[in-house]
């Protein structure tokens, strides 16, 4: 968990996403189905706004295994980041929070285990996905 100084991330949600991989996309269209109210916000962790929160988080650049959850200022990663952002899901979701009184590090051994294999068990895209006209505006661009 790490305090990042931007006064106007405090009230916002956002989840940094590997916009190449195939596991994340699908993940972040399950999020805009399951956020009707549109409280969670995205950007790729390649973009120039997902590289800047990658290294406040002290994570390499390079090696993307995480994804990166940002809550009213305070970054999350792997497993804790995850579980953090399903609170803000409608409906049953909510309940996955629960799992957060796991232990870190037995929760982020299975996740690093996904992370590890997404490309191999999902795959990858050349390029990020493109954003529909509807949800655009839940995009960061930079």
């Amino acid at each position: 968990m790490v305090k990042t100084e931007s006064t106007t991330l405090q009230n916002s949600k956002i989840l940094l996403f590997d916009g190449v991989c195939n596991l994340c996309n699908n993940t972040v269209q399950f999020i805009i189905k399951r956020d009707k109210k549109g409280k969670i916000q995205f950007a790729s962790l390649q973009s120039e706004f997902g590289q800047k929160k990658t290294l406040e988080a002290n994570l390499p650049l390079e090696d993307l295994k995480s994804i990166i959850f940002i809550e009213n200022g305070t970054i999350y990663t792997r497993s804790t980041g995850a579980l953090k952002m399903t609170k803000y899901l409608d409906g049953i979701w909510k309940i996955a929070y629960i799992f957060i009184i796991i232990p870190r590090p037995i929760r982020d051994f299975f996740y690093n285990i996904i992370a590890a294999n997404r490309y191999r068990w999902f795959g990858k895209s050349e390029e990020c996905m493109m954003p529909t006209t509807d949800i655009k505006s839940r995009f960061i661009k930079n």
